[in-house]
Order: structure tokens, then C-alpha cells, then sequence
């Protein structure tokens, strides 16, 4: 079994090199000149449509198959290997920001108002390099790879659409990436455990009775109660929760009023949670919801709290992890460890029914963060993250065919 195992890793080596993996700077153009494409034409959540028909048309054009599932935007192609074996599944999101781009890039934004702020255009790129290299190899592929170009992950929500659809009811594994201005071109961001946090976002209406200004002993002010409850909620980081954990609660929005003599009858803040552990996520919106509700019984008003659950924290296993490293290490690329963050990601949620990975992907260091107007990233990483994505996922196949086989 040994010396099968490594002749047909010797056979993966040699074949490897041959077709379209010689030709590095050919695909590297193809790729470039579509994410340039993706970039300049923009498109926010649930309105990917000229995105999606783009990468339908681009698909089809290698005759790569697309299934056929009621996804109004985004779409799922599959890649059937011709040996028999697990399905696996690689996701890359689509959508763009409501920002206006202040780049000087000859492909930046065509529509006004309107980003790839987030690298979700290298994505994009990145699985249809990916979908073009897996297409050629499907003749040795033992098993089938499911390629997700998800939209609507700038909402959290979009993951859902997908996860409806019962596409990845078969799928033992899923990998997703992101761009990382982290790390240089070449490296790859690694981690077990927690990448991102889970994201809640919260709304509070405050009834109050309205008066003049001049005489607030006969109504009752729903700005002193807001102003008490903006100071409140920001004791349940400080003094609930672990100081080893890390979470933040931020208030974004708060709007009361409409003159100067008026108080009014009404006021509302909304902000978000993140958390990185259940315990944590569990506590925060208990400790907030009994503050909201004691204030308001204080200042004799009264609070509606509307807590919308967004995706939990990702959870990258071990295993995958240190597989991926594995071959990160074979393909000559540098690993990092990226930072953790508050910030969140949908793909949390596939997280939460099949095993599975989130890769950060060295895009070029850069001085301007995602969601940024100046934000950029540097296509030259496009054919490296594609032939990664590529490698691992013949690998991961062969790995998982093996493990069934108790090779």
C-alpha cells in the first residue's frame, strides 16, 4: 500500500506539469483581465445579475457544467472527476460595497456609488482560474468538486441562498478564501479554530412623551434614556465578559428629534455585536437585553430590542488546516498566521453543517483596510491563489478516497 501510495503521489507530481500549468502567464492574463472586468463592474448584494451571467457565460465557454438550482444570483458549477470519490466544495463570494471608489486604477468602478471594496472581484477570478485547472485534471479528479460563487455576503446572509438550494447536501468538506493585505503575494494565511466572529446587529426603539423643551417635567425624555443605555451597554464588554476573549459592541446609529425646543416622542440606536465564542455570544445578548429593559423602567420609557443573528464565528478544523499547510509547503508558498478578527463572514455558516477551511490569501500589503475607498489588491497573486486552490482540492480528494479506503 506504501509503494502504491507513493507511486501515485510520484504520477500526481509528473502530471502536474503538463498543459495548462506550464502556462502560467497565459492563464495569469485570462485571469487578470476578467477581475479587472469584476472590478469595474460592480454590483451590490442580491443584485449580482451581469456578474453572474458573466461567470455562467465564462463557464459554459469551457465547457464546464452549471447546475441548475433557483439562485435568482450566484450559481454553483461542478467539476466531475472521472475516478469515483467524495464531493468536495470551494466558495468564493460575488458581491460589491455601496462605496464610492477613490482609486486611480484604469479599471476601477464604472458605477457611481459603487465597490469592490473587499476583494470579492479577486475572488471571483481566483475560482474561475481554480474551475479552469480542475476542468483539465478532471480526468485523474477521484471525486467531484463543487465550485460556489455565492452572492450576497456583504448581507451575511447570502450563504443561506446557497445552503437552501440542497446543493451541498453530499459535501464532506468545504474551503473558502479571502484577500489579505496582511501578507504579500505568495503567502497564505493558515489558522485552526476562529478566523472571524459571529455577527449580531441590534436595533432599539425608545417610546418616550414629548413636551416642550422648557417644561420636561411633564413628558418623558427618550434622549436622557438613550444616553443612558449608550453608557450602559458599553460596561458588558468591561465587565461581563472574559478581558481574554476579545468582543466588541459598537453603537453606529443613533437619531432623535427634529428641532431645538421639542422633545420628542421617540428615539433609536442600532450597532453590532461580535463574539468569538457561544458562551460569550450567549451572554452579550442576555447582559444587553436585561440593561435595556432595567434603563427604560429607570427613566420611565419604553424599549423595544430588535436582535438580528447574523453567521457564528468561523471554525476552521484542525485537521484541514494543517493539511492545507501541508500543501502550501509543497507548492512553495510562505504560511502565515492571520489575525484574528471581529470582522464577520458567512461562510461561518457552511461551517456549521460540513468541516471545512477559510483561507486568507496574500494580496499585497497595503496601507488602505477593506471597505475602504483607496482599497486595492494586487492581481499578480491570481494565478498562484488559483493553482493553490487547484492543487488542494485534487489532494483533498485523493486524501479523503484514501481515508475510505483505509489506505
Amino acid at each position: 500500500k506504501a509503494l502504491r501510495a507513493n507511486d501515485a503521489q510520484r504520477t500526481f507530481r509528473f502530471k502536474r506539469k503538463r498543459g495548462i500549468f506550464m502556462e502560467k502567464e497565459i492563464l495569469q492574463q485570462q485571469l487578470e483581465k476578467q477581475f479587472r472586468w469584476f472590478h469595474s463592474h460592480p454590483e451590490l448584494s442580491y443584485e449580482e445579475y451581469e456578474t453572474t451571467n458573466r461567470i455562467r457565460t465564462l463557464l459554459k465557454e469551457k465547457e464546464i457544467e452549471v447546475l441548475d438550482l433557483p439562485l435568482e444570483t450566484g450559481l454553483v458549477a461542478i467539476i466531475r472527476g472521472k475516478k469515483s470519490g467524495p464531493v468536495i466544495a470551494i466558495r468564493c463570494d460575488i458581491d460589491a460595497l455601496p462605496v464610492e471608489e477613490e482609486t486611480s486604477l484604469e479599471w476601477k468602478s464604472k458605477i457611481s456609488g459603487k465597490m469592490h471594496a473587499c476583494g470579492h472581484d479577486f475572488h471571483i477570478a481566483t475560482l474561475y482560474g481554480a474551475a479552469l485547472l480542475l476542468k483539465e485534471r478532471e480526468e485523474e479528479l477521484h471525486g467531484v468538486v463543487k465550485l460556489i460563487f455565492q452572492p450576497a455576503e456583504e448581507s451575511s446572509l447570502g450563504a443561506l441562498k446557497i445552503i437552501e438550494t440542497g446543493v451541498l447536501d453530499d459535501v464532506t468538506a468545504i474551503f473558502g478564501i479571502h484577500s489579505s493585505s496582511d501578507f504579500p503575494v505568495g503567502t497564505l494565511g493558515i489558522k485552526e479554530g476562529s478566523v472571524t466572529a459571529a455577527v449580531d446587529r441590534f436595533k432599539i426603539t425608545i417610546e418616550g412623551f414629548g413636551t416642550h423643551a422648557a417644561h420636561p417635567e411633564q413628558g418623558r425624555d427618550p434622549i436622557i434614556a438613550t444616553g443612558a443605555m449608550i453608557q450602559s451597554l458599553q460596561s458588558i464588554v468591561s465587565r461581563n465578559l472574559d478581558p481574554f476573549s476579545p468582543s466588541v459592541l459598537s453603537i453606529t446609529h443613533v437619531s432623535a428629534g427634529n428641532t431645538w425646543n421639542v422633545i420628542p416622542e421617540q428615539s433609536f440606536l442600532e450597532g453590532t455585536v461580535r463574539t468569538l465564542t457561544k458562551e460569550d455570544r450567549k451572554l452579550m445578548e442576555e447582559r444587553f437585553r436585561q440593561i435595556v429593559e432595567h434603563t427604560a423602567k429607570a427613566y420611565d420609557v419604553v424599549a423595544k430590542v430588535d436582535w438580528v443573528e447574523g453567521p457564528p464565528a468561523t471554525d476552521n478544523d484542525k485537521e484541514w488546516a494543517e493539511f492545507a499547510k501541508k500543501v502550501a509547503i509543497e507548492e512553495k508558498m510562505e504560511i502565515g498566521i492571520p489575525k484574528l478578527s471581529l470582522g464577520g463572514e458567512d461562510f461561518a455558516f457552511y461551517q456549521e453543517k460540513i468541516k471545512g477551511l477559510f483561507l486568507k490569501v496574500g494580496t499585497g500589503k497595503t496601507p488602505y483596510p477593506n471597505h475602504h475607498p483607496k482599497f486595492q489588491v494586487d492581481p499578480d497573486a491570481l494565478y498562484g491563489a488559483a493553482h493553490y486552490l487547484s492543487v488542494f482540492s485534487e489532494k483533498v480528494l485523493l486524501q479523503l478516497k484514501e481515508r475510505e479506503e483505509g489506505v
